[in-house]
């Protein structure tokens, strides 16, 4: 399957709100660096807002790759592309993140990021496939 534009954004969106938002509600009482003194709601909203930052940048950043893949033959990523264009999608959220929230801290959002990104990952390269069966053979749409 080669994922659409369209679908890859469909894909993104739901992957990242569904699996990311359940993911981060089981793992923010778990991230180290946090001030004991911050309340867990607040560190949840912490967390959100990341994850609401991973998906805006995450959806600026598909136009950039649907750009590149234009310039391979087959127009998709091998799989290992999939996962590591982490690297860089991390960097710019970091950046903005520690820019636009107050207290982000490093661990704790190296932590959340990297686990957000392998489980969303696996996901999507493995039991989204199986559930969505349609999903491979739509370019990636879910609508």
């Amino acid at each position: 399957m080669t994922p659409t534009l369209f679908g890859r954004i469909q894909t993104r969106i739901f992957v990242v709100v569904v699996i990311g938002g359940l993911w981060t509600a089981l793992v923010t009482p778990l991230l180290p660096g946090i001030p004991p003194e911050m309340a867990l709601a607040d560190v949840y909203a912490i967390t959100f807002r990341v994850l609401f930052l991973v998906l805006v940048c995450g959806l600026g950043w598909e136009f950039v790759y649907h750009g590149l893949q234009q310039l391979r033959w087959e127009k998709d990523w091998p799989t290992l592309f999939g996962l590591i264009t982490g690297v860089n999608e991390g960097i710019l959220v970091w950046l903005i993140a520690s820019a636009w929230i107050d207290v982000v801290p490093g661990s704790a959002f190296l932590v959340h990021f990297t686990t957000t990104w392998l489980v969303i990952w696996a996901w999507v390269n493995g039991p989204m496939r199986v559930v969505f069966i349609r999903w491979r053979f739509q370019g990636g749409r879910l609508i």
